[in-house]
């Protein structure tokens, strides 16, 4: 079912914001319970989120989190669903535009004075702040932060194309895929075969290309710049990823072919910073691989932003009210942020957290490093693959395109230009 006509459906519902303090300090000493859900269930992302519930037990709160293995659709389903039989859980895994989508559904938190008084908006970056604060009031908060479009290269196949320069440009990154091929490396390209990997290819190659187009045409959706000359290069430049890639390789995960990433029989990965959080978890070695970010024509970093969140619900439950503050706090602390990265290679929304001690990669420190570099140069753009740039209808449309681009080798990039610029009025 379209995700908008459900909207609709339940618009009937209050969009008012309870203001979580005040509710709290009504509570008195109840014992702070906390219902849950995400889709993080396995891997390093259910060992961080795991670790998130045994520091909230630790400050004497009842953890209960219902994972939705999967993608980010699935776990709304089941949010939808419970929104519908009016038994929300007390917050939820949501980002992007989605938040203030779904804002509009059901009556959310207003957190504004609990983020006031841990002074949490001095140190998110501002468009990331605006995320979750869609009607000028907090009702979510950001928990880790990703780049979509982080460039790992495998240490065994740049032995075997004799290469020791990690790529800053696309030509940089055609040439040494070329390297790789001639010297053996099965695939130069590592793929999985799901939606988003395609799309992260696709935005990795437009936002590389040209950070102003990918602003125009993805965030803006303005129809020039779809039909744009940039837009028909990010396909292109595609087509060469999709020729490198194992064709054998379909609708898998991307860490089913992580051994053969290392093992030197896939040569590079273009994939957000979890992706080092799920070597790491599979017993890889950091001499296996080198992190950086993807590459950029005009030679400065472009950092496509992912940040993970969540979403408060309001509940008339005491216990959930009081359960509801200490996530808000635990999730803005900087020990939490700092735990939570570590384990799962992201880097912390607080722009304060030292990276430089132990515990953090230089992967990691590369990434921050990015981040703040890509802010000063207007180069921090949202990604589409992950839903930041888009609502999930608007973003399907697209993905739509470029998967079947990326399977039908016989459609030309103008015409793919021209099949995205449709899906995108399609989806209006």
């Amino acid at each position: 079912m379209p995700i908008t006509t459900t909207r609709r459906r339940l618009l009937a519902g209050s969009a008012a914001a309870l203001a979580l303090p005040a509710f709290a300090r009504a509570q008195g000493a109840v014992k702070p319970r906390l219902t849950a859900i995400s889709q993080w269930s396995a891997g390093s992302d259910g060992a961080a989120i795991t670790a998130l519930g045994k520091k909230f037990e630790e400050k004497g709160g009842v953890w209960q989190h219902s994972p939705v293995p999967g993608f980010t659709t699935e776990m709304m389903n089941k949010l939808r669903a419970q929104i519908m039989a009016g038994d929300p859980p007390a917050c939820s895994q949501l980002k992007g535009p989605e938040i203030a989508a779904w804002s509009k559904i059901a009556p959310t938190v207003d957190l504004d004075a609990v983020v006031a008084a841990a002074g949490y908006e001095k140190v998110v970056a501002p468009d990331l702040a605006k995320l979750h604060k869609p009607a000028g009031k907090w009702i979510a908060l950001p928990l880790q932060i990703y780049s979509t479009n982080m460039l790992f290269l495998s240490k065994r196949a740049m032995d075997k194309a004799k290469a020791d320069k990690i790529p800053v440009t696309w030509a940089d990154f055609n040439d040494l895929a070329e390297k790789m091929k001639a010297g053996g490396v099965a695939s130069p390209i590592a793929n999985g075969g799901t939606r988003p990997d395609d799309g992260q290819k696709f935005e990795a190659a437009l936002a590389g290309i040209s950070p102003l187009a990918y602003r125009a045409a993805i965030m803006n959706l303005e129809k020039k710049a779809l039909e744009g000359p940039e837009i028909k290069a990010a396909f292109a430049q595609v087509r060469k990823i999709a020729d490198w890639m194992d064709p054998n390789v379909g609708a898998q995960h991307f860490s089913t072919n992580l051994k053969r990433f290392v093992d030197g029989n896939m040569g590079m990965m273009i994939m957000g910073g979890w992706a080092q959080g799920v070597l790491r978890n599979a017993g890889f070695k950091f001499e296996d691989f080198l992190i950086a970010p993807g590459p950029s024509d005009n030679g400065k970093p472009v950092f496509l932003l992912n940040a993970d969140a969540f979403i408060f619900w309001q509940r008339k439950e005491a216990d959930l009210q009081a359960g509801q503050t200490l996530m808000a706090q635990l999730v803005m602390d900087p020990a939490i942020q700092t735990m939570y990265s570590q384990i799962t290679g992201s880097i912390p929304v607080r722009t304060d957290v030292d990276l430089s001690g132990e515990g953090w990669s230089e992967g990691q420190r590369t990434t921050s490093a990015a981040l703040k570099s890509a802010i000063a140069s207007n180069q921090a753009l949202l990604s589409m693959a992950h839903n930041m740039a888009q609502e999930n209808g608007m973003t399907a449309a697209m993905i739509d395109v470029i998967t079947e681009y990326v399977k039908d080798k016989t459609i030309k990039p103008g015409q793919a230009a021209t099949r995205l610029a449709e899906a995108v009025e399609g989806a209006r």
